[in-house]
C-alpha cells in the first residue's frame, strides 16, 4: 500500500490521483472549521442554493479560474493540470460546505464526493454502486475510483484553442458544471441520497447552458470578420469537446456554420429566444463579456454585438459596466491559480478602431476622469512613467491596476480599463489622444529613462 504522500504526487492519468486530491480537500475542510458566515436564507435547500450563488463568484468558478486556499499544492504542475486540479478541488470544498450548511449527518465524506463526481459525469450505474457500497464497512472497490477518474479526465476541456484561435468556452463550461454539481450536492445532502432523475434534469440544463453559450461566443468571434480556417476548425473542435447530446451538438454546429457566413456576421443566435430565466441571462452576458475582454481589445463590431445582446436579454448599459468591473475585481484579487488568459504587455499595440471607441468615451467623460485621476494621486505618477516608456515594477503595475479599477467604478463608461489588458490600453491611449490624459502637475515631474 503506497503512502498518501506518494499518491498525492500523481498526475491525472495515473491511478490514485483523485483519492489523494479528495483526501486533501476533506482534511483541509475539517481543519478550516465552520463557515464564517452562513447565508441569510431558510435552512435546507434554500440556504445551500444561496451559498452556491455566493461561492461561485467568490471562488472564481464563475470565471473558470478558481482561487482556492489549496492552490499552492499544485504550484509545480503544468498550467492545464493545475487548473484541472484546482477546479475539482474547489468542487469538493463547495460540496463539503453544503454538507455543513445543511447539517448532513457525519459520513464517509471522501466517498460521498466520489459519488457526486460520478453523477456530474453521468456515470449513473457507478453512482448507484457507490451509494450501495457506502453502507458497507469495507473500502470502495478500486474499479469505482478508476471509472470516475477516467470520466473526469475525459470531461476536462482542453485549453489548446482557447482563446488563441477558438472561443473562451472553458470558463463558461466550468461555471455551468460547478452550478450543476452544487445543486446536485445540495439535493444529495438534504435528501440523504442521490435522486438520479433530478440530477439528470440538472445536467440537461447544464448542457443547454453550454450550448447557448457556444452559439453566442461563436457569433461574437465572427462579429468583426469571418474567422480563418484555423479558427473555424478550433471552434468546431471545441464544440465537440463539450460532449453535448447529439441533437444539441448538431444544433450548435449548424449555428456556428451560419455565423461563419459573411452575410450573417454579427447576427444574434436564434437560441437566445429560449433564454428566459434571469440567472441564465446573466450567465450568458457575463461569459460573453469575459470572452470579449481577455485579449485586451474590443472592436466596434464586438461592442455593437454586446450591446445588441444585452438589449435582447433586457440588460441596461450601466449594468453591463458593473458586470465588467466584477470580472476585473476578480482578476485583481486572485492570482494564486494560473490565469490562463492573462494579457501580455504586447496588448499595447491596439487597433485604431478600439482606440477611437475608447477615445470617444474618455472625451465624453473627460472632467470626471481628470477628477478621479487627480484624487488617486499615485496613478497619475505611474501613468506618466509608463507613457514615457519607463519600465514599471510588478508592484507598481499591481497598484496601477487597483487604482484603475477605482477610476472605472466612478466612470462606468471606462470599465474596460479595469479589465485584463486595460492597463496597457490606457497607456496606449495616453500616447495618441489629442490632449494629455495626465494632470498638468505631473506632465514634467517624472524623469525619463529605464
Amino acid at each position: 500500500m503506497e503512502s498518501p504522500q506518494a499518491v498525492t504526487e500523481r498526475s491525472p492519468g495515473k491511478s490514485g490521483w483523485l483519492a489523494a486530491l479528495l483526501d486533501r480537500a476533506v482534511t483541509e475542510h475539517r481543519l478550516a472549521g465552520p463557515l464564517a458566515a452562513a447565508p441569510d436564507a431558510p435552512p435546507g435547500r434554500p440556504r445551500a442554493r444561496a451559498y452556491l450563488r455566493r461561492v461561485l463568484r467568490e471562488s472564481g468558478l464563475l470565471y473558470g479560474t478558481p482561487a482556492m486556499r489549496s492552490a499552492a499544492a499544485f504550484a509545480d504542475r503544468p498550467p492545464e493540470e493545475r487548473l484541472f486540479r484546482a477546479v475539482i478541488a474547489t468542487f469538493a470544498h463547495v460540496a463539503l460546505d453544503i454538507a455543513a450548511l445543511t447539517f448532513a449527518p457525519a459520513g464517509p465524506r471522501r466517498e460521498q464526493l466520489l459519488l457526486l463526481l460520478a453523477a456530474l459525469c453521468g456515470r449513473w450505474d457507478d453512482a448507484e454502486d457507490i451509494q450501495r457500497e457506502l453502507v458497507q464497512v469495507d473500502p470502495l472497490p478500486r474499479r469505482l475510483w478508476a471509472r470516475v477518474e477516467g470520466a473526469l479526465e475525459q470531461r476536462a476541456l482542453s485549453l489548446s484553442g482557447d482563446p488563441a484561435f477558438g472561443l473562451v468556452l472553458h470558463n463558461g463550461a466550468v461555471y455551468a458544471d460547478a452550478n450543476a454539481f452544487g445543486r446536485i450536492a445540495a439535493d444529495y445532502f438534504v435528501r440523504g441520497g442521490l435522486d438520479a432523475r433530478k440530477a439528470m434534469r440538472r445536467l440537461a440544463l447544464c448542457d443547454r447552458q453550454k450550448a447557448v453559450l457556444a452559439e453566442v461566443l461563436t457569433a461574437l468571434a465572427c462579429a468583426e470578420r469571418p474567422p480563418a480556417f484555423t479558427s473555424r476548425r478550433a471552434i468546431l473542435r471545441q464544440i465537440e469537446d463539450l460532449r453535448l447530446p447529439t441533437r444539441l451538438e448538431n444544433e450548435v454546429r449548424q449555428s456556428a456554420r451560419r455565423a461563419f457566413e459573411k452575410r450573417r456576421r454579427g447576427e444574434l443566435p436564434e437560441a437566445l429566444a429560449r433564454v428566459q430565466s434571469a440567472e441564465m441571462k446573466r450567465f450568458i452576458l457575463e461569459q460573453t463579456l469575459l470572452g470579449s475582454l481577455v485579449d485586451g481589445r474590443r472592436s466596434k463590431a464586438e461592442l455593437a454585438f454586446i450591446q445588441a445582446l444585452a438589449a435582447r436579454l433586457g440588460v441596461a448599459r450601466h449594468t453591463l459596466a458593473a458586470f465588467e468591473l466584477e470580472v476585473a475585481e476578480f482578476y485583481r484579487k486572485h492570482r494564486d491559480v494560473v490565469d490562463v488568459f492573462t494579457v501580455s504587455a504586447g496588448a499595447g499595440a491596439l487597433g485604431e478602431e478600439l482606440l477611437e471607441t475608447v477615445q470617444d468615451a474618455v472625451e465624453k467623460n473627460f472632467r470626471k476622469v481628470m477628477n478621479e485621476v487627480r484624487e488617486t494621486g499615485e496613478l497619475s505618477v505611474l501613468l506618466a512613467k509608463a507613457a514615457r516608456g519607463v519600465t514599471l515594477t510588478s508592484d507598481e503595475k499591481r497598484r496601477m491596476r487597483e487604482q484603475l479599477i477605482d477610476v472605472a467604478k466612478a466612470v462606468p463608461a471606462l470599465a474596460i480599463f479595469a479589465a485584463p489588458g486595460g492597463l496597457f490600453l490606457l497607456i496606449a491611449l495616453s500616447k495618441v489622444l489629442p490632449f494629455s490624459l495626465l494632470p498638468s502637475s505631473f506632465q514634467d515631474d517624472e524623469p525619463s529613462g529605464r
